[in-house]
């Protein structure tokens, strides 16, 4: 009787181990998976080193007859250009996430807390944001007028420092991830609202805060429309919009070829389709070395205790 309920009890245990052949199994469905996120991103890396000739005649390939990089040095003439629109970008990526968090983890706590007099005008306050917006023409008598952001670096940041989607996430994160009970030890021990924030709620809101960080990184990075609004000035505009204006330039060329022989010289030169490619690779090559910092966060976070009830 006790080698049966032994027996029962491993059984129990090792109900949800797997055997050695459906791990072998599930690793390779994850790898396969993995290599075909990653493999549309190799692809477009190897064929803006592919000779532009070479793609004419033989199509995309993996190995290529001819490597060239004909197509970075189309995009690198603009000179100084492009590493100034570099640092515009990477400058407005880490000031405009750093106040994206504040704004969004403050205002997102303070509508999760119960004890909040006025939680219920402020989440709908946010929320109705999501359904209903003033326009394109307000916005950008707001931001030009009466905040004075035209030709400014500030334009590139402000107008995306607060999401009420965001807020919504950050709010329900709070809610069901943060006990109540840590927010009253915290009060028994003579804490104030804002040292209990920082010191008991941070640590624990580590994967939501990593995620709306990564949601708003991307956000920023990717960002061109702003620039087109609001910047004139040449040693303002970010990563993304000078590509589209380069890509602007190649597709005049390109219909007002038949039109201009200085237009038809050019066209010969043209890396095409490679300096396109190789605008891809520049526009997204760095922001992908986001993705390992905020994965190590999300593992931080996940690992930190929390009280038990």
């Amino acid at each position: 009787m006790k080698g049966d309920w032994a027996v029962f009890r491993k059984r129990k245990r090792d109900f949800h181990q797997l055997t050695p052949a459906w791990n072998i199994l599930f690793n390779l469905i994850a790898g396969i998976f993995a290599f075909a996120c990653v493999f549309p991103f190799l692809f477009v890396t190897i064929i803006s080193f592919t000779d532009e000739k070479t793609l004419a005649k033989n199509g995309y390939e993996l190995i290529p007859d001819q490597w060239s990089i004909e197509g970075y040095k189309y995009v690198f003439q603009t000179g100084d250009s492009l590493f100034r629109a570099y640092g515009v970008t990477i400058f407005t990526t880490v000031v405009g996430t750093v106040i994206s968090l504040i704004f969004i983890s403050l205002f997102s706590y303070a509508i999760s807390r119960k004890s909040f007099k006025f939680r219920n005008f402020f989440s709908f306050f946010a929320f109705f944001t999501m359904l209903f917006n003033g326009g394109l023409v307000p916005t950008y008598i707001v931001a030009t007028q009466l905040l004075g952001l035209k030709d400014s670096i500030w334009a590139l940041i402000l107008p995306m420092a607060v999401n009420a989607f965001y807020i919504m996430i950050m709010r329900t994160f709070y809610s069901t991830m943060v006990p109540d009970a840590l927010i009253e030890s915290g009060k028994i021990d003579g804490a104030g609202e804002l040292r209990i924030f920082t010191k008991l709620v941070l640590p624990l809101s580590l994967p939501g805060l990593a995620t709306i960080a990564l949601f708003s990184t991307l956000g920023y990075w990717n960002d061109w429309f702003n620039a087109l609004l609001y910047i004139d000035d040449p040693n303002l505009v970010p990563l993304q919009s000078m590509l589209m204006r380069i890509e602007t330039s190649m597709q005049f060329i390109l219909q007002n070829s038949q039109n201009s022989s200085l237009s038809t010289g050019l066209l010969q030169n043209m890396p095409q389709d490679t300096s396109r490619m190789a605008m891809v690779v520049l526009a997204t090559g760095p922001i992908i070395l986001a993705y390992p910092f905020f994965q190590r966060y999300f593992v931080q976070g996940l690992t930190i205790g929390a009280v038990k009830e």
